[in-house]
Order: C-alpha cells, then sequence, then structure tokens
C-alpha cells in the first residue's frame, strides 16, 4: 500500500517533465526558465522532507500520509486556469508537497520490518519512482484523447481514490512506539549534525537528485538534441524510468547480501564511465595528413546514447537503495529525522541540477553541457567516499591497537 501511494504521488511531483515539452513552446520559454519550471515542483517536496520526517518521530505516519495527499489535490484542480509562466511556478510549489511522501513512507515502512529485510523493503518501496511513468504515459494519453486542460482535474481525482484506498486499506504500524512520543527532540535532530550524515546527503543528490533531473529533462532534450517526436521522447523516457525504479528493489537485496558500501563503490565506478561518453559533444575534427586532410567526425546516436543511459539509470537505482540500507544499518531509531534529512538533501539534487542543466546549455552552447555537470558532481562523490573509507580504516586500526596494546598488558 506503501508503494501504491508513493507512487502515485511521485507521478504528481513529476507532472511537469511532461508538461514542459509543450509549456516551452506555448510560453516560448528559455532552457534556464524550463530548468526554474521543473525545479518548482522539487524544491518545496525537498525543503519539507525533514520536516514531515520528524513529524513522523511524534505522530502517526499513516495519518500524516493521508493529510499530505489531501492537500495536494486543491493545486491540482486550480492547474487548468493557469495561463502563465510565473502561474506555473506558483502552481508548481503547491504540487511539491507530493514529494514529501517519501519521507512518510519510509518512516511508516520501517517499524514492520527486521534490519537484515531492511534494504529489501525500503528497496521495494522505492521503486515507486516508476510512478513517473504513469505521466509519461497518462500525460499524452490525456492530451490527445480529452484535452490539455483536463489534466489537472484528472490528477486530483486519482491523488483522491487513492487517499480514501490507502485510509481504508493499509493498516497502522504494527510497532508504533510510544516512547518515540517521549523521547526529546534532541535525540532525532542530534545525528543531523554529523558528517556522516551530510555525506549519505551528497551521495543521495547524485544517485537520487540526478535521476530526478534527468528524467525531468529528457523529454525536451530527445527532442532538441535528435529532434524525436514527442511521443518517441515520452517512450524513452518511460524506459529510464521503468529500469531505474525497477533495479532499486533489486539493489536493496542486493546491499542486504553484499553490503551497502561496496554496492555505492560500484555504482559511482559505472555511472562515471558513462557519464565520460555521454559528456562528449558532437565534434568534427580535421586531421592534417601527409597527403590530405582527414575529417573525423564523432557523435553518439541516440541508440547509444540511451543504452548509456539505461546504464546509468539502473545504477543509480541500485544507489538509491543502498544509501537507505547505510542510514538504517547506522540510525535505525532516527529513520523519520535522518532518513529525512537525506531524502531532503538527495531531492534538492532534483531542482538545482535542471536549472543548473539549462545555465550549463545557455552558456556552453552544446546539449551534453548536463553530463558534463554530472561528471563533476559525482567525482566530488566518490572523492568524499575514499577519504571516508580511509579515514574509518585508520580509526579501526587505532582501535583494534588500542584493545590488543601488549606494552599495557605487560
Amino acid at each position: 500500500m506503501a508503494t501504491l501511494v508513493f507512487a502515485i504521488n511521485f507521478s504528481v511531483w513529476t507532472l511537469y517533465a511532461v508538461m514542459s515539452v509543450e509549456l516551452k513552446q506555448v510560453l516560448e520559454l528559455s532552457s534556464t526558465q524550463v530548468g526554474i519550471l521543473l525545479s518548482a515542483p522539487i524544491i518545496t517536496g525537498a525543503l519539507l522532507r525533514l520536516p514531515a520526517g520528524l513529524l513522523c518521530e511524534r505522530y502517526s505516519p499513516k495519518m500524516i500520509l493521508i493529510l499530505q495527499m489531501l492537500i495536494t489535490v486543491p493545486p491540482l484542480v486550480l492547474l487548468p486556469s493557469i495561463d502563465s509562466f510565473s502561474g506555473y511556478v506558483i502552481v508548481g510549489l503547491l504540487i511539491g508537497i507530493s514529494g514529501v511522501s517519501f519521507s512518510i513512507g519510509i518512516r511508516y515502512l520501517t517499524d514492520w520490518f527486521d534490519s537484515k529485510e531492511q534494504g529489501t523493503a525500503m528497496g521495494v518501496f522505492g521503486a515507486g519512482n516508476a510512478g513517473a511513468a504513469l505521466s509519461l504515459i497518462i500525460v499524452p494519453y490525456i492530451r490527445d484523447v480529452w484535452s490539455w486542460n483536463t489534466i489537472g482535474p484528472t490528477y486530483s481525482a486519482m491523488v483522491l481514490i487513492t487517499c480514501f484506498t490507502f485510509w481504508l486499506a493499509a493498516p497502522s504500524p504494527p510497532k508504533f512506539k510510544q516512547q518515540n512520543k517521549q523521547k526529546p527532540l534532541a535525540f532525532f535532530v542530534k545525528p543531523l549534525a554529523h558528517a556522516r550524515v551530510w555525506r549519505f546527503g551528497l551521495y543521495y543528490y547524485f544517485v537520487f537528485g540526478s535521476f530526478l533531473a534527468l528524467l525531468l529533462w529528457l523529454p525536451q532534450y530527445y527532442v532538441n538534441a535528435y529532434a524525436l517526436p514527442f511521443n518517441q521522447a515520452m517512450a524513452l523516457t518511460l524506459l529510464f524510468v521503468l529500469s531505474s525504479s525497477m533495479a532499486r528493489a533489486a539493489g536493496g537485496w542486493f546491499a542486504d547480501r553484499f553490503g551497502a558500501r561496496n554496492v555505492n563503490w560500484g555504482v559511482f565506478w559505472i555511472c562515471l564511465v558513462c557519464l565520460f561518453f555521454l559528456s562528449y559533444p558532437p565534434t568534427t575534427m580535421t586531421i592534417h595528413g601527409v597527403d590530405r586532410d582527414v575529417k573525423l567526425y564523432i557523435e553518439l546516436n541516440v541508440w547509444v546514447f540511451t543504452v548509456l543511459l539505461l546504464l546509468i539509470g539502473l545504477a543509480q537505482g541500485f544507489g538509491r537503495a543502498s544509501v537507505y540500507k547505510i542510514i538504517n544499518d547506522y540510525y535505525p531509531e532516527q529513520m523519520g529525522s535522518v532518513g529525512g534529512m537525506v531524502a531532503m538533501l538527495g531531492a534538492l539534487g532534483g531542482c538545482t541540477l535542471p536549472i543548473l542543466f539549462g545555465v550549463a546549455v545557455d552558456i556552453a552552447g552544446v546539449y551534453s553541457a548536463c553530463f558534463m555537470l554530472l561528471y563533476g558532481v559525482l567525482a566530488v562523490c566518490m572523492l568524499l567516499m575514499h577519504l571516508a573509507i580511509k579515514r574509518e580504516r585508520y580509526k579501526n586500526r587505532v582501535l583494534e591497537a588500542q584493545q590488543h596494546n601488549f606494552l599495557e598488558q605487560d
């Protein structure tokens, strides 16, 4: 039930990914403005994830999730009456409340499973990212069969039906701990100052934030960079979203079996190699030979581009699950606060990266500039992870030396 609710909310949260393709033409938006439009729902969902996580430590996550869905309905109803860029940005900020469903759902689930099952459980729940596929399928259908103005009301009805179903069918958490209500707020807030939590947030910024940014950016990227028709661009983006979302469930299982950190490290290396090739713009080179000039043309065709993108999506799906497995290993009693903090930092990638994508494309003048930017973000993540592992191994050696100090024993 939690996964179903998360999928519907995620579909609402990423609604602008599909709408932006047409809105760019109708409102005559620049790449930077498209980035701002795409980021509007994401920033609200990002910033409210931490407060939502803290609320879940005090009150029933089930009831908070129901309340969140009810709040999402009015802006969806207002959507058909908007006809300006600023109007869509404001409504987008309100629609973004749907994004906090992840923090609430994670806290709802953690009381149901033992530690050895948490990675798999949260991985299955995280597969609700596939809700973005609903937008990619439903919005073009609604536009073609009915009209553009029926998108908002259709989505509001879908949210209300889901909310009512969840209220009736979903059980209350089996171990909703009363002692959590008695613990001071400092117990839940204190871990947020740990450098480790912020490092986990940076990892999630890449594996989730860039996934979210890409699913928002890809429809118009396919249309602009490869001149694909709207429906084909939606289909290829749908393939990326579904494969990455389904991989998250497998990623949770792998994290339980082989260790979350090992999974993360493998994810980063796969993405680094793929981003290197995706970053290379179409290039014409002239080589001055002995007898004649040799012209060399380098470009990724749409199918090679899509395969590399699918590899990144699959790796990110594994990475999203493994990050939350690590969080549960370190902070099992503070999943609401720490999980909300990491989710907030990761979701901020979904609102900052589309804007940075637009700025990078406008400045560099090449569409692949967005992948150059992601390559830099990933390089920072890998450097910090390497330093963190090195420091932890050093601390373990020191601790072992102190525990087996033969001079003190003598």
